[in-house]
């Protein structure tokens, strides 16, 4: 895969508690509107555009962007769970890779509503079934209890069973995302927290406390991509390029055999990052900031060893190495996370994207990563699919 995609621009709106938040219409025109100010461009220069979301109504993206122009263009409406955002940019970077397009803009957002998610429809098959029965035969199920949470809840006392991690560890990543957050002016939650304070909030599931897991949020982020012959001829000043990207979703060892880790996405996370790393030519070690999708903090450190950050069994050792963090082997999550900055699920992905950008061209301020020239992007949805992305700088 060869440096053929410019990111040409990005943007997002800060999010926000859902008692907050603009109607979708309203926040996503806002965030495209950024990514194009940001790029340089016009709205009528776009030729196709993906929107994310995961709740809405068929056809919101048009709705989202018909404010900025009725240019008449392809919009494609994506929904892939929490991987959306990361799918609408998977979707825009194919087009331009295989020359049926010059400028494509890839756009998420949110409007959710307060609470743990829950179904929409029940009265069809469920699509997490195969998901949730085999949680079931591995650690029974709580209906009091958030879905999501006894899914990664699950994962983390299997991480703990199997390398004999202390559960207190976990607490540590959710310090690491508030003290991250604190220079993001995007994120919601940015007042710092103690270890003490984490592990005192409510419990939740396995060593899963109410700290250690995302809130619902509002928001919207949007890139505008572009190929090299555009961005000559348009004077496109943005440098990043997507120099590999892979999306992949579940095979026979996400059930079997029986691991809560698997289920929650490991084996895709850890193909989708060997694609991308054999496509890009890098190796872990040669990442120097990575957004990575913290849905919990369970799931940040079951990611560091399936992104290769840190060999299986020691993302314990990662962690109190301080290598996850400013000083450290690898920046995780400057922006706070989502379990700091929020999550948005249509919206994520892209603001990972955002994130990452701003890193590479030197632009993120407080939360700044030292010299970062490549950079490594985690978006996973269960149900599933995952989609992780390898950012450069070229010369201009």
């Amino acid at each position: 895969m060869s440096d053929t995609v410019r990111v040409a621009g990005v943007g997002m709106i800060p999010f926000s508690r859902p008692s907050a938040g603009e109607s979708y219409p309203l926040m996503a025109e806002s965030a495209a509107r950024a990514a194009l100010d940001d790029a340089g461009i016009p709205y009528e220069a776009v030729q196709q555009a993906y929107a994310g979301y995961v709740y809405g109504d068929s056809t919101a993206g048009q709705a989202a962007l018909y404010s900025l122009g009725l240019t008449g263009i392809p919009v494609l409406n994506v929904n892939n769970n929490c991987s959306t955002g990361s799918s609408a940019l998977w979707l825009a970077r194919q087009a331009i890779a295989s020359g049926a397009a010059d400028c494509v803009l890839a756009l998420g957002f949110e409007q959710m509503r307060p609470g743990a998610l829950g179904r929409i429809w029940d009265d069809r098959p469920d699509p997490l079934r195969r998901f949730l029965d085999r949680m079931t035969e591995l650690q029974g199920f709580d209906e009091h209890i958030p879905v999501a949470a006894q899914l990664f809840g699950g994962a983390g006392v299997a991480h703990t069973d199997t390398y004999g991690t202390d559960p207190a560890t976990f607490a540590k990543i959710a310090v690491k995302a508030r003290r991250h957050a604190a220079g993001n002016p995007y994120a919601v939650f940015r007042t710092p927290v103690t270890e003490d304070e984490v592990l005192a909030s409510p419990h939740i599931y396995g060593p899963l406390t109410r700290l250690q897991c995302c809130p619902p949020t509002c928001g919207a982020a949007a890139a505008v991509l572009c190929s090299e012959d555009f961005a000559r001829r348009r004077g496109v000043r943005s440098s990043v390029v997507i120099r590999a990207q892979a999306m992949t979703t579940d095979t026979p060892t996400t059930f079997d055999p029986p691991d809560m880790m698997r289920v929650v996405g490991y084996d895709m996370t850890r193909e989708a990052a060997r694609q991308v790393y054999e496509a890009g030519g890098v190796g872990p070690d040669d990442i120097d900031v990575v957004e990575l999708h913290d849905c919990f903090t369970v799931n940040e450190l079951i990611t560091y060893e399936a992104l290769g950050l840190t060999p299986e069994g020691t993302g314990e050792k990662f962690v109190l190495d301080g290598d996850n963090t400013y000083g450290g082997k690898i920046v995780t999550n400057p922006s706070g996370g989502l379990l700091s900055k929020g999550h948005p699920l249509g919206a994520t992905g892209l603001a990972q994207c955002a994130e990452l950008v701003w890193q590479l061209r030197g632009q993120a301020d407080a939360r700044q990563v030292d010299n970062a020239r490549t950079a490594l992007q985690h978006n996973i949805g269960l149900g599933g699919a995952c989609v992780v992305t390898l950012y450069g700088n070229v010369a201009l």
